[in-house]
This record gives C-alpha cells, sequence and structure tokens, in this order.
C-alpha cells in the first residue's frame, strides 16, 4: 500500500466502527481451532449469503442481480453484471444439489436483469453498470457463462442469442495474434482471458459457429505463450509490473482447463495441470496459498486470497475429474478446508454470516476489508463439486447443439 492509500485507508474502512472491529480482531486471533462442518452446511450458509446479496437490490433499478459484496467502506454495493453472470450458474447447480428449486426463479430475475443491459452492440457493460462504464473484455465473457447456463439448463434461446451477440462483439475487438488489447481492465491484456474463452467455445458448439470457436482458440494459443518454465503465467495481474493474484491465476487455470477439455487439446490441458501441480507444491499443509505469486511460484504477499483458494480448490477436484489428475484431490481438500475455517456460520451480522472475505485476514491485498460475491461462488461451487464429483457448470459435452443463431438474432 503506498503512503497516500496508507494515511487515508483509516477514514476509508473506519476500522474503530464497533462491527469492523469485531471482524478484525476474529483476524487477529486467526483460524486454529475453528470449527469446521460439513460440506452441506457450509454450502447452504454460501448460499444463503448469495441469496441476502441478491435481495438487497430490491427496490433499485439493479433489482435482480447480485450485489457485489459487502465491504467496510460501503456497506453492500451495488448489483454486478461480471459476477451475477457466473452465479446464475452456481444457481442452478445447488437447486438441484440442496433441493431448493426456489433458487431456480433467483436464476431467472438474474438472467432477465443480464438481458435488460446488454447493449445493442452485443456487448455488458462494465464496472456496475452504471452510466458513463465501459464494457470490458473479461466481464462480458462471465455474463457469456451465465446465458449458457441459462440456455443448456433452462432452454432460454434467449440466452443463446444473447452469448452469440456478445460473442461476437469480443471477436470484432480481438487483435490479429489472438490477444485483446482494447476494451481491457486497466488498458493492458491479461492471459486470465481464457477463462472468457472457454464461453466462447461453448457459445461456438452450442450456436454452430466456428468463427467463436476460432476466436477462442487464437487467444488460448497467445495466452498459452505466455506460460514459463515453471508453469507460472506472464501477463496476468490486473496491473503491468505487479504480481498476480492467486485469483487471476486461477481464472487462467480452469480457462485452459475447461477449453482443453471441450476442445480434446491436450496443449491446454498441459498447461492448465502444470500451473495446478506449480500451485500445489507451494500450499501449506494447512491449505492457505500466498495471496500473490511470481514466477518460480515464489510467494510475494504475506496474506491468504481466499479467492484464490477457493478457486484452486475446485481447479484440483476439476483437474482429478476430467483429467484423471488424482494427485490433486488431497491440495483441494486442504483448500477447502482452511476456507472452511474462515467461513463463519454462526455470526450474528447478516452481511457476514455465509459469506466469504476476499483475504485472510480481512484487512489483505486482495478485496480489502470486502466480502465478495464471487469468494461465496467459488466456495459454494467447490463444495458441490467436492459433495457430487460432478463438475459445476456441467459439462456441455452432456448437451446437443442447436442449429445456427445469426449474429443479428
Amino acid at each position: 500500500m503506498d503512503l497516500k492509500k496508507l494515511v487515508t485507508a483509516p477514514f476509508r474502512y473506519q476500522p474503530w466502527r464497533v462491527r469492523h472491529v469485531r471482524l478484525l480482531f476474529r483476524d487477529f486471533v486467526g483460524v486454529a481451532g475453528v470449527a469446521e462442518y460439513d460440506h452441506e452446511t457450509h454450502l447452504e450458509a454460501a448460499i444463503d449469503w448469495l441469496c441476502r446479496a441478491q435481495d438487497v437490490r430490491e427496490g433499485y433499478s439493479d433489482a435482480g442481480g447480485v450485489s457485489a459484496g459487502w465491504s467496510f467502506e460501503d456497506g453492500w454495493l451495488p448489483s454486478y453484471p461480471e459476477t451475477t453472470g457466473y452465479i446464475i450458474e452456481t444457481f442452478i447447480a445447488a437447486a438441484d444439489i440442496l433441493g431448493r428449486q426456489e433458487l431456480l426463479k433467483r436464476a431467472h430475475r438474474m438472467i432477465d436483469w443480464e438481458l435488460s443491459i446488454q447493449h445493442a452492440d452485443g456487448a455488458f457493460p462494465g464496472h456496475f453498470g452504471e452510466k458513463g462504464s465501459h464494457p470490458v473484455i473479461f466481464n462480458t465473457g462471465q455474463i457469456m457463462h451465465g446465458m449458457v447456463a441459462g440456455y443448456v439448463q433452462l432452454g432460454r434461446v434467449d440466452c443463446l442469442e444473447a452469448a452469440v451477440k456478445a460473442g461476437n462483439w469480443l471477436v470484432r475487438h480481438q487483435d490479429d495474434d489472438g490477444c485483446w488489447r482494447r476494451y481491457e481492465h486497466n488498458g493492458v491484456p491479461h492471459v486470465y482471458n481464457t477463462r472468457g474463452s472457454w464461453a466462447l467455445i461453448s457459445t461456438g458448439l452450442l450456436a454452430n459457429d466456428s468463427t467463436l470457436t476460432c476466436a477462442a482458440i487464437r487467444h488460448l494459443d497467445w495466452a498459452l505463450a505466455q506460460q514459463t518454465d515453471s508453469g507460472w503465467y506472464a501477463m496476468n495481474a490486473f496491473s503491468p509490473g505487479r504480481s498476480p493474484f492467486t485469483h487471476t491465476i486461477a481464472y487462467a487455470i480452469r480457462g485452459f482447463l475447461e477449453s482443453g477439455v471441450l476442445l480434446d487439446e491436450p496443449r491446454y490441458i498441459a498447461s492448465a495441470l502444470k500451473a495446478a501441480r506449480g500451485l500445489a507444491g507451494v500450499q501449506r499443509r494447512d491449505g492457505w496459498l500466498a495471496g500473490t505469486y511470481d514466477d518460480g511460484w515464489e510467494s510475494t504477499a504475506a496474506y491468504c486470497c481466499l479467492t484464490g483458494v477457493a478457486q484452486m480448490s475446485l481447479n484440483w477436484i476439476r483437474g482429478a475429474q476430467a483429467c484423471g489428475a488424482e494427485d490433486l484431490r488431497d491440495a483441494a481438500r486442504r483448500a477447502i478446508s482452511y476456507v472452511k475455517k474462515t467461513h463463519r456460520l454462526d455470526d450474528r451480522d447478516d452481511s457476514v454470516r455465509g459469506g466469504v472475505a476476499g483475504s485472510a485476514p480481512i484487512w489483505g491485498g486482495y478485496s480489502r476489508f470486502e466480502y465478495p460475491n464471487w469468494a461465496a461462488k467459488f466456495f459454494a461451487d467447490a463444495l458441490m463439486m467436492a459433495l457430487t464429483d460432478c463438475a459445476v457448470p456441467p459439462a456441455l459435452q452432456l448437451f446437443q447443439p442447436v442449429a445456427e443463431v445469426s449474429e443479428h438474432a
């Protein structure tokens, strides 16, 4: 944290407030000796928190979306288009696993809100979708995941049409080498757009549109060239010259893994497994991973990025499921155990109970003093995958493609 941010931090985060003091003290004590419960108990709590994050937006123009989370600085935040997009698939899976069919209605409401804010050119708005916000390549790709789930699992043809429009927007703004440099977060390219390429491939296969699939392959090949001998990915941080968060590393791994499975492309699967095993090799016995890593898996942070740990647990499970990498299951088990110990199920504060903080301790450098909705989403996904040993979302190969959808549909 630079000097200016250090000086202004107390005024931004107000650590003296009673509810904040309590949360800070809890993290000073740490997770040693904290009880864990069964997967389903933690899953119910995470889903309940996500439901509250959706409900707090009732009465606002962004009703139907899911609040980006709760923070010391701002309380409950506006609905976040990007992450609401991929929470759709989480609610569909949880409806079946937990026997909570009302979650499907919630998923439909998320879809309806996303469709209402899609731009005429196919892009989805960035940030919170507020006036003046510009579309972002990654964000649009993540919302496409929700559109794919809406079509494949809920039978909504309007979702596939929206995904194709979004995919064509991505194609139009892709450079010849496969990289995206325009409409990028902080104006720099990112390897973690592989997670968007996964959505692009899914959409292309469902719509019989090879243009979308070929664009995804071009990006994956560009991203593959950024992988170092250790398995780490360059150009994968939010900002130039910074170490990538475990969160963005995990994004890149999942994108390569799922794209490789869909395309039956060993190069992409091998890339994902190399990186996944690299992180497993530096995981602590209690499941902890550092918040950031440099090449060679050198830790560059003393805090834990809980979001990234949750993501890596599901990446490791998925590697075992889809690729036979059974050696990764123990790393997944330890990671889930660590996040469970930070996951308070009996907190009296509705803003916190069942949520997952961005970092442990909560003042760590990723989503500082926040409970982001995507941390709860990925933790819920990991728990469901551990419970059922099935992928979340389900493998696309289980579904049949449809007739080609026009770009102007």
